[in-house]
């Protein structure tokens, strides 16, 4: 990871910008600008910041505990400012957070990606790689039970049981 950035949890001051950041990343379904800072608030133990060394973040992950599976992690986005894309923060930033969330019981990792995202398949399927974790798909939803017109498939991703992580090397 880059010398000027930090991995922190998130605050609802962030939210915002992770509102930006979801905005201007052109690859994911936006939520309203006041569920990012319901997510920075309600779930900020299992999401994580990329903070530069303004403080401001440029890369985030919200995630939350499954309750009826309290040891998977649901990744819900995953965004880094175009101006940081390309240099692995992204896995930087799931590699960190896995870390911190296995101190709680979570052994496993479920997300899902559409067939066009390339990007999210490499992250995901690289982090399967790097933790010698078993990695599933299945499509999860059919575009068809998505009411707002086409949508593509969304594929769920299973990975694990992820082996040790170590400890966390972040400030969260």
């Amino acid at each position: 990871m880059p010398e000027d950035l930090t991995l922190d949890t998130p605050r609802v001051e962030d939210g915002a910008a992770i509102w930006r950041i979801a905005r201007d990343s052109k690859a994911l379904d936006l939520n309203s600008s006041y569920s990012y800072l319901l997510w920075c608030r309600d779930f900020a133990a299992t999401s994580v910041v990329a903070r530069d060394a303004d403080g401001g973040p440029v890369g985030f992950i919200t995630g939350y505990v499954r309750p009826e599976r309290p040891e998977t992690l649901v990744v819900w986005q995953v965004a880094v400012d175009h101006a940081r894309r390309g240099r692995g923060l992204a896995a930087t930033l799931l590699d960190g957070l896995v870390k911190r969330v296995a101190a709680t019981g979570v052994r496993g990792i479920e997300t899902t990606i559409t067939p066009d995202n390339t990007a999210s398949n490499r992250l995901f399927t690289s982090f399967a790689e790097r933790h010698q974790a078993p990695l599933e798909r299945e499509v999860l939803f059919h575009g068809g039970l998505f009411p707002d017109g086409a949508h593509e498939p969304e594929v769920l991703y299973r990975i694990g049981p992820l082996g040790s992580l170590g400890p966390s090397t972040d400030r969260t």
